[in-house]
């Protein structure tokens, strides 16, 4: 007897699959047993964190009425005074307009694809994980990629346009760090992100006061060998320790 015939993508999804080949992307869309139109539902589909979801926000650009596509954590919102700033002004985008511009309706966006050309912009944020998971065309599918791929599937700038609650670091955040670039120099395979969830670059020493990463090591992170990885975390530990001299 004969199996079940698998049913065909939607088209938005083989629309994406079709730009995914093109590129070399080695993740393919995948079909989840329920719709994923939140953050947060895709996240407990996927069984992973909500901030690894890279939701899509359109906005419309007023001055041509473009399409704004802002890729950001799923955990964060989108400061729409930091979009402008870097577009201009903006307005609402429903769902009609979504739909004409992207080729995608809302809650199924991807990062690429779109019927016409939008402005896009990624959000720093998305570094602080080695995997995220996007939208891939419709509601129920998503595909994996790491944030750099991101930036080179989409040729996006990454910028700061969320909202972010003030940093409280405790007292011995420098000393904790320090202590993890110890144990991280000497792990051989799978060395861990240095990533503690606090994602705030400091004006003055151009280091994330989390993790004492510039914004070019944040983004380089998930494409390194172990070797610069643990080189990497050298450095943390010297600037962790010099900053509690």
């Amino acid at each position: 007897m004969c199996g079940a015939e698998l049913k065909p993508l939607p088209d938005g999804v083989q629309r994406v699959v079709a730009v995914l080949q093109a590129q070399g992307h080695p993740h393919a869309p995948v079909m989840l047993d329920d719709a994923a139109r939140t953050a947060q539902q895709a996240a407990d589909a996927l069984g992973v964190a909500l901030g690894q979801i890279a939701k899509s926000i359109i906005f419309r650009r007023k001055s041509d009425d473009a399409a704004v596509l802002v890729v950001t954590s799923g955990d964060l919102r989108v400061d729409e005074k930091k979009v402008a700033a870097l577009v201009g002004p903006l307005g609402r985008a429903d769902a009609a307009f979504v739909k004409e511009k992207t080729g995608f309706s809302i809650g199924g966006v991807p990062p690429v694809a779109h019927a016409s050309k939008s402005v896009t912009l990624i959000d720093q944020q998305l570094f602080r994980f080695d995997e995220i998971w996007a939208a891939a065309g419709h509601p129920h599918s998503v595909f994996q990629l790491h944030p750099q791929q991101l930036v080179q599937l989409s040729g996006a700038p990454v910028v700061d346009v969320v909202e972010l609650a003030p940093v409280e670091l405790s007292e011995n955040a420098a000393e904790l760090i320090a202590a993890r670039a110890r144990v991280a120099g000497v792990t051989v395979n799978n060395v861990p992100s240095p990533c503690i969830s606090v994602c705030r670059m400091d004006p003055v020493t151009q280091l994330c006061e989390g993790c004492f990463r510039t914004i070019d090591e944040i983004g380089q992170w998930s494409g390194a060998s172990d070797a610069a990885k643990r080189a990497l975390w050298v450095q943390i530990g010297q600037r962790a320790s010099r900053s509690t001299a």
